[in-house]
């Protein structure tokens, strides 16, 4: 028996509880894992909440996060004992997830623990932190270097946004920060590395189809008219790297930023993302992240305290990342 946070619906209603569940009731796959720590992220608060038709298969054990370590494995490239971290592919959608002590998972949908790396401080990365190193990632394809000028990062005091900031001026990079979070949030940010901090407000309204150039680049978590604006505002050959729509899903603008300012749209996934791609972005985590920086984003929970953390999330009130303990 293990414990899990298990979300269900039927003719009763919807129901998330914390509930002590038997090895036999996972479901199919070749590796069987302990998570030690997962995470809630945006989408696994969207299912825990009841609040989007995320979850497509009920019941339903949430966590689209896990690191921990392998139990037992049919797949080649695991065996017991091997270090992990799951991002993504579906998990607590279609398939049971790592808010729970046991997880039976797909060996091709794992990454190997970076060794610079605990299982805790790879659940305060997350799919956040590592869809912010996609973005980083995407930025460099498209030929950002340090010293190009101002970078862009929206959503600033959650999780993608925080890791961004931290990831950016590492590198080498002045780093603005969007947030609606007043002056604790703007001391937090300036903390992880952004040289300043602007009231999301700002890009928050319908604006012009092209405005002022400023932006180097953009990292953007919100979408909307947040998006519509920093691409506006971004300078001719810029990238913006859309990653996130936590202000909605429309994009209500104009072509005129790609058509008269050469401005890139990159689209960032992190749920199906291919393997060696995840890989390459977790060995970028593990030389380019200043892990001291990760204990300012935590706020850590029990499994019993899963629920309560995902309405805080929902509400807008959690600063960064919310790890949750499982061993």
């Amino acid at each position: 028996m293990f414990k899990a946070l298990l979300l269900e619906k039927d003719d009763a209603g919807f129901r998330a509880g914390v509930a002590s569940l038997d090895e036999a009731r996972l479901p199919a796959g070749d590796v069987l894992v302990a998570p030690e720590f997962s995470t809630i992220n945006f989408k696994d608060g969207l299912a825990i909440t009841n609040r989007s038709p995320v979850v497509r298969l009920w019941p339903m054990v949430p966590g689209i996060d896990g690191a921990g370590t392998v139990l037992e494995s049919t797949h080649a490239d695991w065996k017991p004992g091997d270090r992990f971290v799951l991002n993504g592919w579906g998990v607590g959608e279609t398939h049971w997830g790592c808010l729970a002590a046991r997880a039976r998972l797909k060996g091709d949908w794992l990454v190997r623990l970076p060794a610079a790396f605990t299982s805790r401080q790879a659940m305060a990365i997350g799919t956040a932190g590592y869809t912010a190193m996609l973005c980083v990632m995407a930025l460099e394809r498209h030929g950002l270097k340090p010293g190009d000028g101002e970078v862009l990062v929206t959503g600033a005091s959650g999780g993608v946004g925080s890791v961004a900031i931290a990831l950016l001026a590492r590198l080498g990079h002045r780093v603005v920060a969007a947030s609606g979070k007043g002056a604790e949030a703007a001391d937090y940010l300036k903390q992880l590395g952004a040289a300043a901090v602007i009231d999301r407000a700002e890009l928050g309204a319908a604006g012009k189809p092209l405005q002022k150039e400023r932006w180097a680049a953009v990292v953007d978590a919100a979408g909307s008219h947040t998006l519509v604006n920093a691409l506006a505002q971004t300078r001719y050959g810029g990238t913006v790297a859309a990653c996130g729509l936590a202000q909605g899903m429309d994009l209500p603008g104009s072509v005129a930023p790609f058509i008269l300012r050469g401005v890139t749209l990159a689209g960032i996934d992190s749920v199906m993302c291919p393997r060696p791609r995840r890989e390459e972005a977790w060995a970028r985590l593990a030389r380019d992240l200043d892990t001291s920086l990760l204990e300012t984003m935590i706020t850590e929970v029990p499994l019993e305290g899963a629920i309560d953390a995902a309405g805080r999330l929902m509400a807008g009130q959690v600063r960064g990342r919310v790890v949750v303990r499982l061993a």
